[in-house]
C-alpha cells in the first residue's frame, strides 16, 4: 500500500545527548573523523545502515538506546570532549583572524551545485566538489565565507545499469526535513522567503535551507513552496535539468535570488555583509544585476552602479571550450527582464549587452553567461595554470588589441580538502610522525614548500599501508559490483564470480570522472589485445576499476559507458576490470586511496584542472595523465608519468587516440608495471615504486590541498577586491564611470604620430640604452588620462614581440600648437638576437585593476610602421 501523506518523525533526545543534534547538523561531521566515531559508537549497525548520516542515524535509534546513552558516564564523557571541541573550532581564532586588518569583512562565494557530503546529494561532478572543498577549506581557515547555492529536490540523478550495460537514471525525492539542513525563519518563526518577478505579474517564491558547514553557513534556495503554481514549484527540481527556460530561471534565482537571501541572513544573524561576491562559474552571473539594482535603489546611475559592483566581484571559469558555457537566447532574457518583470528599473537594453558576444565568431543572438561574468567583474581566474593561458586565448576577443598573455584573466590552480579526501590510515601514520595537531594543520592550512616527515616513515610501513588500502578496495569493489549486478537482474547463484575480482596484491589503477568525450572513457579500449595482454599478464597484472556518468541528455557518453561495460563483462578479464555505477562521494571515499595509479588522459588542454588527481595523490596514489589541467603545471617523474600527447593542429582524431593510447600501453608495459613488481635489494620490497610515493607526499601534497587555493584567493583576489570595493564609493563611481565615458568618447582621436630613437643603425650591443621619443595625439584627453608606453623584446619571423618588458614614457613639456604631445623614456638592449620595439597608448586611472580593462590600446598605424621598419635584426 502507498502513503497518501509523508512525515518527518524527529527523535526527542534525553537531555543529556541534546549536543548530538548541534552535532549531526554540523556538516564538520563529514570530515572530522573524532566526530564520526561518536555517532559510530551510538549504534554501529545503524551507522553503516544510514551511510554515515547522523540524521538518519538519530532518526532510527530507538529509544532504550537512547536512554541507555544518557546514563553511559563514558559516552557523555566523549560527547562534551567532541562537543566542545566542535565550540572551539566554530569560535577560536583561526588563519584568517591571524592576517592584516583590511581584508573583506565578508565574501559570498556563489555556484550551482555544492558536494560537501553524500549526505547531502547536491553535486554532479568537479565543479560542486571544488565548491564544497572551497567552503571546507574557508572554514578550517576562519574565513568569513557565506555560500549560496539552489536545493534541488531530485539533486543530481542516481545511476544504474540495464542487462545490457546502458546507464539508466532514477531521481529520488529529497525530503529537507531528513538532510542536515534547517530552515532560514523570521524573528516570528515564519520561513524566511525571496521572490522573483516573472513576465505576466507572475511571481517565483523561495524559502531559504541553511547548512552549516563549520564555520561557513550554506544558503540554498529551494522553490518548492505553496506560494508557487506547479511549474515555478519545479525551478529547483533537478541540477542540470530541463530546457533553455527552466536553466534561466534557475540561474536566475541563483544569482538575483541569492543576493536577496544573503541581504536577509545577514539582516536576521548580523552576520557581516560581504564585501566581495565571488561567482564560481557563469551560472550565478546574474547577482551583479542585483547588486546594480541595489544601488540604483539608492540612487546611482546604471554606469555609476556597474563600477561599483565591478570593483568587489571575482569572476572564476572552469571551462576551456565555448560549448561548456551557458547561453541563452536574447528574446528568452528579454523577456524576464525590464517593466514586466524582474529588475524593472534596468534598462532591458544594458542588461543584454552585458552577455553580447561582440567579438570576431560570437552570435548576435545569444546572450553568453561567462561574457556576462567577466564584464561584471573587476578580477578573473582560470583554475590552473595552463587553463589560465586557454581562458585569456578564449576571451581575448572581449579585449581587442591586446596580446593574450596580456588579457586580465590570471589563475588561481584548485587544491582539494585533504580532511575529506585522506584516509584515514595515512592521517594516522603521519600524526603518528609529528602528532595529530600538526597533522591537521599541515592538511588545513598547509603553507610549507614540502612534508620533511614522510621522509622518517619506513619503506615498510609505506608498503604495509598501500596493500591495506588496496585490500579495503577490493572488499569495497566487490560489494558495489555485487549490488550492480543484482539491479541488472542477475541471481545469486549467477555471481559466485564476484568472490575473486580483484587481487589486492595486484597493481590498480583508478579512473573516475563525468563521461563527456573529452575524457575519453574508452581510450583504454583503442587496443583491446594489448589491453588484455596487460590484465592477464602472467608476472605483472594489472586490474582496473572505473566509475562514471553521463549526462542524461548525452547518449553519446551513455554508449561509451556501454562500450566500456560490455568489455568488463567478458568472462576472460572481469576479474580484473570492473565499472561501478552511481559514482558519487561515498565511492571516491574509498577509490582514491586504493588505487595504486590513478589515470587520466582526457583531450589535451580540455581539462581545466582534474582535482581527482590530486585527491589520490595525498593517499600516495600516482598519476599517470595527459599533461594537463594541474598536472601540466606540477608534473614531475618523481611523481608519476606523463602520457604524450600527438596535439598537432592537422591530427585527425581518431589517429590522434591510436597515438595516444598506444602511448599509455607503451608506459604501462615497460615502466609502470616493470617499477611495481621489481622487488629491490634485502627489503624485497619495490624500494623505486616506494620511493615515488613518498615523493608524491612530501612534495606534491602540500601543493595539491584545497586550504593553499583559499589562501590564494585571499590574498590575490578577495583582499584586493575588498579594497576596491571600499574605494570606489559612490562619489568615486560616479567619477570612474564619467572618466570611462569620456576616455571611449574620446579614444578615436588618440594617436601614435612620429617615433624615433637616439640611433637609427640595425645593430647594437647588448647593453645599450637607446633614447625613445615619441609624439602622440590624445584629442580631448590629457597626459593624467593615459599612459605611453614602450614595449620590447626578442621579435619571431613575422615581428611579434614575446617576453615583452614594458616602460612608460614620460611626457615632455606641454601640447604643441597642433595638440600634439611629447613623451621620451629609455629603451634598453637587454637580450640578443632579432629585437623589436614598439610604442602604444593606454587609459590610466587609480581605480584601474588593470590597464588592458577598458579594452582600448592606441598603437603605431600602418604606415608608421612600416616607415620605422625594426629597430634591429
Amino acid at each position: 500500500m502507498k502513503a497518501i501523506r509523508r512525515f518527518t518523525v524527529r527523535p526527542v533526545l534525553p537531555e543529556p545527548l541534546r549536543p548530538l543534534s548541534d552535532l549531526a547538523r554540523n556538516l564538520r561531521w563529514s570530515w572530522h573523523a573524532e566526530t564520526r566515531d561518536l555517532f559510530q559508537t551510538v549504534d554501529p549497525e545503524r551507522w553503516a545502515a544510514s551511510g554515515g548520516d547522523p540524521v538518519r542515524l538519530l532518526g532510527s535509534v530507538p529509544p532504550a538506546r537512547l536512554a541507555d546513552l544518557a546514563q553511559d558516564r563514558r559516552f557523555l564523557r566523549r560527547l562534551a570532549a567532541v562537543a566542545g571541541d566542535l565550540n572551539d573550532y566554530m569560535t577560536g581564532d583561526r588563519w584568517y583572524q591571524a592576517q592584516p586588518d583590511e581584508l573583506p569583512a565578508a565574501i559570498a562565494y556563489f555556484s550551482p551545485e555544492f558536494g560537501i557530503t553524500a549526505a547531502l546529494p547536491q553535486y554532479s561532478g568537479g565543479l560542486g566538489i571544488l565548491a564544497g572543498d572551497h567552503l571546507k577549506a574557508a572554514s578550517d581557515l576562519g574565513v568569513p565565507l557565506i555560500g549560496v547555492g539552489l536545493l534541488y529536490r531530485h539533486g543530481y540523478f542516481r545511476q544504474t545499469l540495464s542487462r545490457d550495460g546502458w546507464q539508466q537514471e532514477h531521481y529520488p525525492v529529497l525530503d529537507p526535513h531528513e538532510l542536515p539542513v534547517a530552515l532560514l525563519e523570521e524573528p516570528d518563526g515564519t520561513p524566511a522567503q525571496v521572490a522573483l518577478a516573472l513576465p505576466g505579474g507572475r511571481q517565483l517564491h523561495a524559502r531559504i535551507w541553511l547548512a552549516q558547514v563549520g564555520r561557513v553557513p550554506l544558503l540554498m534556495l529551494d522553490s518548492d513552496v505553496e506560494e508557487n503554481d506547479l511549474g515555478e514549484r519545479g525551478v529547483t527540481d533537478r541540477l542540470y535539468g530541463g530546457g533553455s527556460e527552466h536553466r534561466l530561471l534557475q540561474e536566475m534565482l541563483l544569482g538575483i535570488g541569492g543576493v536577496r537571501a544573503v541581504r536577509t541572513y545577514c539582516r536576521l544573524t548580523g552576520h557581516p555583509e560581504p564585501e566581495v561576491f565571488h561567482t564560481n562559474e557563469g551560472h550565478a552571473g546574474f547577482l551583479g544585476l542585483e547588486r546594480i539594482a541595489e544601488l540604483c535603489a539608492e540612487g546611482l546611475d546604471f554606469d555609476s552602479a556597474l563600477e561599483a559592483v565591478r570593483a568587489g566581484t571575482v569572476f572564476t571559469t572552469h571551462t576551456p571550450v565555448p560549448a561548456g558555457i551557458d547561453r541563452f537566447d536574447r528574446e528568452l532574457v528579454a523577456r524576464h527582464f525590464g517593466p514586466d518583470a524582474e529588475l524593472p528599473r534596468i534598462d532591458v537594453g544594458r542588461v543584454l549587452k552585458l552577455g553580447m558576444e561582440t567579438y570576431p565568431g560570437g552570435e548576435p543572438n545569444l546572450f553568453n553567461m561567462a561574457v556576462m561574468g567577466l564584464r561584471l567583474a573587476q578580477r578573473a581566474n582560470g583554475v590552473s595554470l595552463l587553463h589560465g593561458n586557454v581562458s585569456r586565448e578564449m576571451f581575448s576577443g572581449l579585449w581587442p588589441g591586446f596580446d593574450a598573455d596580456e588579457v586580465p584573466i590570471t589563475s588561481v590552480t584548485n587544491g582539494v580538502h585533504a580532511p575529506t579526501w585522506v584516509a584515514p590510515e595515512v592521517f594516522r601514520l603521519g600524526a603518528r610522525q609529528i602528532g595529530v595537531h600538526r597533522a591537521e594543520d599541515a592538511l588545513t592550512v598547509g603553507g610549507s614548500d614540502r612534508w620533511d616527515a614522510v621522509a622518517d616513515i619506513s619503506d615498510q610501513e609505506i608498503w604495509e599501508l598501500r596493500r591495506d588500502l588496496r585490500e579495503q578496495l577490493v572488499t569495497e569493489v566487490r560489494e558495489r559490483l555485487r549490488a550492480s549486478w543484482r539491479q541488472r537482474g542477475a541471481g545469486t547463484a549467477e555471481l559466485g564470480w564476484i568472490d575473486g575480482v580483484l587481487d589486492p596484491d595486484v597493481l590498480t589503477i583508478g579512473f573516475a570522472r563525468r563521461v563527456p568525450s573529452y575524457k575519453r572513457l574508452t581510450l583504454m579500449l583503442r587496443d583491446r589485445d594489448r589491453l588484455m595482454d596487460l590484465l592477464l599478464h602472467p608476472e605483472r597484472p594489472v586490474q582496473i576499476v572505473v566509475a562514471g556518468k553521463a549526462h542524461p541528455a548525452d547518449d553519446g557518453g551513455k554508449r561509451l559507458v556501454q562500450e566500456l561495460v560490455r568489455f568488463t563483462d567478458d568472462p576472460r578479464v572481469r576479474h580484473r576490470i570492473v565499472f561501478l555505477p552511481d559514482y558519487g562521494m561515498g565511492m571516491a571515499q574509498k577509490l582514491y586511496p586504493g588505487c595504486d595509479i590513478w589515470l587520466n588522459n582526457p583531450l589535451r588542454p580540455l581539462e581545466a584542472c582534474g582535482t581527482s588527481g590530486m585527491k589520490a595523490a595525498l593517499n600516495g596514489c600516482l598519476n599517470l595523465s595527459v599533461l594537463d589541467g594541474w598536472w601540466d603545471e606540477w608534473f614531475q617523474p618523481d611523481f608519476g608519468w606523463a602520457i604524450p600527447t600527438a596535439d598537432g593542429v592537422g591530427t585527425d582524431p581518431d589517429h590522434r587516440d591510436d597515438i595516444e593510447a598506444a602511448a599509455l600501453y607503451d608506459l604501462l608495459e615497460q615502466r609502470v608495471t616493470p617499477r611495481f613488481y621489481e622487488r629491490g635489494g634485502q627489503s624485497g620490497l619495490p624500494d623505486r615504486w616506494i620511493e615515488m610515493v613518498r615523493q608524491t607526499l612530501s612534495l606534491l601534497g602540500p601543493k595539491v590541498l584545497a586550504g593553499r587555493m583559499v589562501r590564494e584567493y585571499v590574498e590575490r583576489l578577495y583582499t584586493p577586491a575588498a579594497l576596491a570595493h571600499r574605494s570606489v564609493d559612490p562619489d568615486a563611481a560616479r567619477e570612474l564611470a564619467e572618466w570611462k565615458g569620456r576616455v571611449r568618447g574620446a579614444w578615436p582621436a588618440v594617436t601614435v604620430d612620429h617615433v624615433e630613437t637616439s640611433s637609427s643603425a640595425a645593430l647594437a650591443e647588448l647593453g645599450t640604452t637607446l633614447g625613445l621619443r615619441v609624439r602622440v595625439g590624445l584629442g580631448d584627453l590629457g597626459p593624467d588620462d593615459v599612459e605611453v608606453q614602450a614595449v620590447s623584446g626578442r621579435v619571431d619571423e613575422e615581428d611579434r614581440i614575446g617576453d615583452a618588458t614594458v616602460v612608460p614614457l614620460k611626457p615632455v613639456g606641454s601640447a604643441d600648437q597642433d595638440g600634439r604631445w611629447v613623451y621620451e623614456g629609455p629603451l634598453s638592449l637587454d637580450r640578443t638576437g632579432p629585437f623589436g620595439y614598439t610604442v602604444r597608448i593606454l587609459p590610466a586611472h587609480r581605480l584601474l585593476a588593470s590597464s588592458a580593462e577598458l579594452g582600448l590600446v592606441a598603437g603605431p598605424s600602418e604606415e608608421l610602421v612600416e616607415a620605422a621598419g625594426l629597430l634591429m635584426r
